[in-house]
Order: structure tokens, then sequence, then C-alpha cells
């Protein structure tokens, strides 16, 4: 694609500060902006005009968006409920997609993608940030080097106090609130599961098998709006159904145990929790630390937290993953300490290229089908589930 003119859709808070921070700051050209919210549509225009771009259209309809012949790609950046809608809609009509990120409602939902991504083949990314991550691709590095040996089980979570955000969805139009009032599982996957995936192989010669999830109660958010909000007559006394504490297992074709915990409703700091264990050591992210199996590691065994803890930062120079290399050269700018920044260098060079994907449709489609299984198996008091296989058989032949 020579020339990229980008519609944004979707401009809340994260599709403005997409759009002010890394789209225009990367300097692309942006033609159309679109949200349901006309104030918003509106503040998105100001933001293009304020970068010194033409005034762009403006849309409340995303479908206009799609129509308009002066958009040949599109930003994702909607409410979880619409994002397969769009990416659909935009593969069908020839426009290049990239989708935020966000569980899954419906099986369906996924092979969607994959067959509409395989029938038109229209360039497709899954924006998962987290797997641009300094620290994940440095991990990924070591992985493929083999310092870790044979990786046989990974962790992660979505640890992150969002009480705030979620009982003041009305005020802020926020879509959490009501997938909190109303669902009961894992509702944001990707950002712990992304890294992983890539670290075990999963679409490229491994694949995801079976899962379980358990919930605990939900008591976080009611107590929290009891606390805090006792004038809204709206959430007071109204029962959540999302667990405070949701605990995901999911096994692999190769063997290797994936763990995940979506923990969202209770006071904590935040963390996804990355941690990667292999036959010759490990990563942990709680401690920002490496062990590997070497005799002037092992005789730190018993005190490794005192003596390892947050050495990863030594690891950098010599394992920094070559994209991370090049993008601190250049200067790495933009939000969540420049994955941000790096998912859409990646995206507008790989499309103006015609290259493949990194996160492609395969990743979207089993990341995000962890949503809808985890529904199933906390309905069904953690019983296993089968993961399907979207890519028709092709991770095994390493094809995709």
């Amino acid at each position: 694609m020579k020339e990229i003119k980008v519609g944004v859709i979707g401009l809340g808070a994260r599709g403005i500060e997409l759009l002010r921070n890394v789209v225009l700051a990367q300097g692309e050209q942006v033609t159309a902006v679109c949200d349901v919210y006309e104030d918003r549509a509106r503040a998105g225009a100001e933001a293009v005009r304020a970068a010194g771009q033409a005034e762009p259209a403006v849309y409340l309809d995303y479908h206009e968006v799609i129509r308009d012949e002066n958009v040949n790609a599109v930003i994702i950046a909607t409410a979880w409920e619409s994002h397969v809608e769009i990416a659909l809609a935009a593969m069908h009509a020839g426009r290049a997609a990239a989708m935020e990120v966000g569980g899954a409602y419906r099986l369906r939902d996924c092979y969607d993608l994959v067959e509409t991504w395989e029938k038109t083949g229209t360039p497709f990314m899954f924006l998962e940030n987290c797997c641009f991550g300094r620290r994940e691709l440095m991990v990924l590095n070591m992985v493929r080097q083999g310092l870790f040996g044979q990786v046989v089980h990974c962790a992660g979570g979505y640890q992150h106090d969002l009480r705030y955000e979620i009982t003041y969805g009305r005020e802020n139009r926020h879509y959490r609130l009501r997938n909190y009032l109303s669902r009961n599982c894992e509702n944001y996957p990707t950002h712990d599961l992304g890294p992983i995936a890539k670290v075990l192989d999963i679409n490229h010669g491994n694949r995801m098998l079976t899962l379980t999830s358990t919930a605990s109660r939900a008591a976080g958010l009611s107590d929290y709006v009891q606390a805090n909000k006792p004038e809204d007559t709206f959430l007071q006394g109204r029962a959540f159904a999302q667990g405070d504490i949701v605990t995901t297992v999911i096994r692999c074709a190769r063997g290797e145990t994936i763990a995940l915990t979506l923990d969202t409703t209770l006071p904590r700091y935040y963390s996804r929790n990355f941690t990667v264990r292999g036959t010759k050591g490990m990563y942990e992210e709680a401690t920002d630390s490496v062990f590997l199996d070497r005799p002037e590691d092992r005789k730190h065994d018993f005190d490794w937290r005192r003596v390892c803890s947050g050495n990863a930062e030594k690891y950098q120079e010599e394992y920094d993953h070559p994209i991370w290399k090049k993008y601190i050269e250049e200067g790495v700018r933009g939000g969540h300490d420049g994955m941000d920044w790096l998912e859409f260098q990646v995206f507008f060079q790989n499309l103006r290229e015609n290259k493949p994907m990194p996160v492609d449709v395969y990743d979207a489609a089993s990341w995000m089908a962890v949503t809808a299984l985890s529904e199933m198996s906390v309905a069904r008091g953690g019983a296993p589930v089968d993961i399907p296989d979207f890519t028709g058989g092709k991770w095994h032949m390493e094809l995709v």
C-alpha cells in the first residue's frame, strides 16, 4: 500500500490517546474520525487539525468511514462488543483493519474473523501492544536462544484495580460497567496471553487444547460502590455478575501449561505477572528477575530474591530484542512505555511493504476465544472446555 489514509473509529480514552500520541505523532495521514458520541468525534477532528493536517471527515456511524473512498485503513478502538463487527465490515470492503483488544462474546465471532480474512486477504492486525513490551520481547529472545531450556509453564495476569473505571462507567460512558454487571468470565485475556503465546509458538508448531476457568465470588465492586458512591441509586444494592478473581488454566499440544489470572475489582498494584519457567531458567515479572541454571546463579538459590531481584536489566544489552534495539536508537515514544509506538510502527510499515502482520487473525481468534470459553467453563463449575483450532490444522505444519 503506497499511501495510507487512516480512519480512526472509536475516540474514547484509548482511541484519542492513540490518535494524538501515536498515529499523528508518527506522521500518518488521518482522513476520517468517527465515534457514536459527537463530542468525541469532534475532539478527534480537532486533534488532526492541531497536528497540522487537513480537516478530516467526521462521522457518527462507522459504516460511513468504511464507505469513504478517502480511507484505506481503519483503526478500531471502540467498545469491546463492536470490535469484530467493524473489523469484518472493513475487511469485506478491502480496508486494512487494525483492531484493538478484548475478548470474544461468541466463538462464532472468532470463526468469522478467520473466514473473512482467508476469503478477502485484507490486511488485519490485532493490536495487542503487550507483545511489543521490552521485557516480553527480551524474554522471547532469550527463549529463542535456548537460555531457559524447554519451557514447560507460563503465567500471566491482567491485575489492575479498575474499580473506579467500572463503577463510574455511566458517567464516563465506559463499556466495562455493563460487562461486569452481566458477564462472569476471563474478560480481558490477551495482555497476558499474547506474549505467552509467542513464547510457546501458539499457531506456529503448537496450539492451545483445553481450558478450565474458575471465578471467585463477586464482592469487590459492591463494596466499593457502598463506600464511595452512596448516592448512586442505579448501582447501590445491584449484584455484579463478574467474579473478583478468575483463574484460567490452559493445556497446550506440546504439553505446556498456562495460568491466567483476571484481578480487576479488588485493591491492588498493577501487574501482568508475566512468568516463564523452563528446564534451564525462568523470568518473573513480579521481581523483574532472571534466574538461569548456571553455577553463578545456583549459589544464590536460597536468597535469590535478595540477590537477583530486579536483575533483568543487566541482560538488556545482550538480549534486548532486535526490534527494541532498533527503536531505542531511533527514540521510542508513545504510550505504555513505547509498546503502542512500536506496534503501530510495525503495522504501518508492514502495510506499506505488503508483509504479513506479526499479530494476525489466527492470534486474534485464538486469544479472544478464551473469553467465550471461560464463560462456559465458569458456568459449568470449572469444567474443561475444548479450544478450537482456528488454523484448520495449519499450526502443526507451521504455515500460519
